[in-house]
């Protein structure tokens, strides 16, 4: 199976475009208050609205990341934003992912306090990097060894943390389904670069 390739932290519209037309299979985008890459909903929803016109027999999927808040909250802006996917970054209580997936979004989630889940209640798990006590965000590394055994589990897994081109083969021979490119493709927080995105497609390709 192909591994799965997402780019995070999407703030422009033209590159969520270009992204599309490249080929990568989802498009992130931040809510979490304290992050340099936080967009509005309407703003998300441009994004949205690019990439389903750039390549619209098979746009990528749109993934809105949220550290907190409760799930009829993020169902409002998931239905404003026009998001896909959820991806619940920690601070949610047991319940957000059950309401979630009932009001029809796809629903991932980290994997918190390196402890494994016992069955998927939701439709993948992240694995991030920690580093001063905050998970995601960083640019350290995700416990690799954990993807094994999450797999033989049932889960799909999201890898994310410190992926660039330059480990990207690796990353993918790791059995992660999902693949989470974020802070490698900038030249600033938010400002991705095509160019940067296209190395990366061609180290993958090799």
């Amino acid at each position: 199976m192909k591994t799965k390739i997402k780019v995070c932290g999407v703030t422009d519209p033209s590159f969520a475009a270009a992204a599309a037309r490249m080929g990568v299979d989802y498009v992130g985008v931040i809510f979490a208050e304290m992050s340099p890459r936080r967009v509005s909903a309407e703003r998300a929803f441009e994004i949205a609205a690019a990439v389903r016109d750039a390549r619209p027999e098979s746009p990528p999927k749109v993934v809105g990341v949220f550290v907190g808040g409760d799930a009829a909250e993020i169902a409002l802006i998931a239905d404003a934003a026009s998001l896909d996917v959820v991806q619940l970054h920690g601070g949610h209580d047991a319940g957000a992912a059950a309401a979630l997936k009932a009001a029809g979004l796809e629903v991932w989630r980290l994997s918190e306090g390196g402890a494994e889940p016992r069955q998927p209640a939701v439709d993948a798990i992240l694995l991030d990097g920690c580093r001063g006590g905050k998970s995601g965000g960083t640019g350290a590394l995700a416990d690799w060894s954990r993807i094994g055994r999450l797999k033989k589990k049932g889960f799909r897994v999201v890898l994310a943390g410190g992926l660039s081109a330059d480990n990207a083969a690796d990353a993918a021979a790791t059995g992660a389904d999902i693949l989470d490119f974020n802070s490698s493709l900038e030249t600033s927080p938010g400002v991705k670069s095509v160019e940067r995105l296209k190395e990366l497609l061609l180290r993958l390709s090799m």
